[in-house]
């Protein structure tokens, strides 16, 4: 009894999935859409196939990297390369991203050195990269607080009078935090110029969304006064296309846009969490069909505008990509921890002062460093 009435107020309160914006079917069938069509050559295609080759090699280095103990921890862009890639192709040159933890693939788009993001994870710095270089913030570890920086940021961007857009990323498990909300007020309250980004991958950790949320994702919009967008995230030709209208919506003084990119995760949360505990494997199966790669692969290839060479040139670039980032990481100097206690405070604290002395004393009682495994 008490189950049907929870199904009955599910159904009740339940909003009926739309459909996203699609421009490549999972068959690799171009499709048109009548307010986000684009014009995208058989060259910048191929170029958009290689970033996210490029991509998914340098993930599953980090995967395999931390399963071999040279990271401290990994969080898996796998499945998502188009929603990154699409979107970060999208970016002006005057742009800046706030990136969440997972954005791997946005960062190669933007030119971050992908060396910068490994040493974060192997712990050898304390943010990996300078923000101000690619005009790509560092990564946030804090669900959903990057989404409140980048909209001040955004208001920023409008009071210098600059000609730039501001987008930030965030997951599906985000947007029942405070702080996007807040974001969200304030973007729509100044108009900032700013863009958010949701990669709804299904899973927030083990949370499915439809226990975060009764209303698709992008509807969140409506209550705050700003237009919100689902686009095919696996469909790097839309993604791309629903991101540079954005964009170009925000550098024109028209406000902010939500974009939920409708993805999926298809490796873990990160390198220390088991979905076999909480996905089904037909779920996995059904997405594998989905995939961004073999998507645009399929056009390419149906379309006579990728052959067996460019194919094996790509996967050989990838495979040697990731053969210099394992042995770049594997090379990797060990930091001096000593240093983290002169990073803490512009100025001398007496508290760090002694932190540091104990740390000193402590470290001491170990065996030197090069007796190790003697």
């Amino acid at each position: 009894m008490a189950k049907d009435a929870e199904t009955k107020r599910a159904g009740k309160t339940r909003t009926a999935r739309p459909e996203p914006v699609q421009l490549l079917t999972p068959g690799g069938e171009r499709v048109h859409h009548p307010d986000y069509d684009i014009d995208v050559t058989p060259e910048e295609m191929r170029a958009l196939y290689r970033a996210m080759v490029r991509a998914r090699r340098a993930d599953a280095e980090g995967v395999t990297l931390q399963r071999q103990g040279e990271l401290g921890l990994w969080p898996s862009l796998l499945g998502q390369e188009a929603a990154q890639i699409g979107s970060g192709h999208a970016v002006g040159d005057h742009d800046h991203v706030f990136p969440s933890y997972r954005d791997h693939g946005v960062a190669l788009s933007r030119g971050v050195d992908p060396l910068n993001i490994f040493r974060m994870f192997r712990g050898v710095t304390h943010g990996g990269w300078d923000p101000a270089e690619q005009r790509f913030h560092l990564y946030t570890l804090v669900i959903g607080s990057q989404v409140l920086h980048a909209t001040g940021y955004a208001m920023g961007v409008t009071q210098d009078g600059a000609d730039a857009a501001v987008i930030a990323y965030f997951g599906d498990g985000a947007t029942s935090q405070g702080d996007v909300s807040e974001a969200f007020n304030f973007a729509a309250v100044y108009q900032a110029p700013v863009v958010f980004f949701c990669q709804n991958n299904q899973w927030a950790i083990s949370e499915p969304t439809e226990r975060q949320s009764r209303v698709p994702l992008h509807q969140r919009a409506d209550g705050f006064g700003f237009p919100g967008i689902r686009v095919d995230g696996n469909d790097v030709l839309a993604c791309l296309a629903v991101t540079r209208a954005a964009l170009e919506r925000a550098r024109q003084g028209e406000g902010p846009t939500l974009i939920e990119a409708f993805t999926y995760r298809m490796g873990a949360h990160t390198t220390s969490d088991d979905p076999t505990r909480y996905r089904d494997a037909g779920e996995l199966a059904e997405w594998a069909r989905k995939d961004p790669i073999l998507r645009l692969r399929t056009h390419l290839v149906d379309n006579g505008w990728a052959d067996d060479a460019f194919l094996a040139g790509v996967d050989e670039e990838s495979e040697q990509f990731g053969t210099r980032i394992r042995a770049d990481v594997r090379a990797m100097p060990e930091p001096d921890l000593d240093e983290i206690f002169g990073l803490t405070y512009g100025d001398d604290h007496s508290l760090v002062t002694e932190e540091r002395a104990e740390f000193r004393a402590y470290r001491s009682t170990f065996a030197d460093a090069s007796n190790k495994g003697s």
